[in-house]
C-alpha cells in the first residue's frame, strides 16, 4: 500500500478474487433459481432419487404397460423399505445382485428403478 492508498497491483487482485467468488455464487444459485420445479407430491421424498424425472416418467409409462393395475399408493409402500436409508444407487445395486429385475420394452432394469418410475409417471 502506497501512500495515496492501494496499490494497482493489490485492486486488481482483489477484484479478480471478488469477482471469482460473485461467479460462483451466481453459479451454485442460478441452476437452483432456474431449475426444473415439479408440482408437490405425496411421494417426493422418493422422487427426490430421480435425477431427471421427465425421462423417468417415459420409463415408467412403459414400465406401466406391464404391471396391471396399480396405484401410485401401493407403488410407494413397496419402494419405501428399499430406499430405506440408502441411494437409489445401492438398491439398484441391490437389485442386480438379487437378481430382482424387470423387463420394460426390450430393457432390463433393476426393479426398485423401473416402479419409482413408474411412480414418476403416475405423478406427472
Amino acid at each position: 500500500m502506497s501512500q495515496n492508498g492501494p496499490s494497482r497491483r493489490a485492486v486488481t487482485v482483489g477484484g479478480g478474487i471478488a469477482a471469482a467468488l460473485g461467479l460462483a455464487a451466481i453459479g451454485i444459485t442460478v441452476p437452483r433459481l432456474f431449475g426444473h420445479h415439479y408440482r408437490k407430491t405425496p411421494y417426493d421424498d422418493l422422487l427426490a432419487q430421480l435425477v431427471d424425472r421427465g425421462e423417468a416418467v417415459k420409463v415408467g409409462s412403459a414400465a406401466l404397460d406391464g404391471m396391471g393395475k396399480v396405484t401410485a399408493a401401493k407403488l410407494a409402500t413397496e419402494i419405501r423399505p428399499r430406499l430405506d436409508r440408502r441411494t437409489l444407487l445401492e438398491a439398484t445395486n441391490s437389485d442386480l445382485a438379487e437378481s430382482k429385475l424387470a423387463e420394460v420394452h426390450g430393457w432390463v432394469l433393476p426393479e426398485t428403478l423401473a416402479r419409482l418410475c413408474a411412480l414418476a409417471a403416475l405423478e406427472s
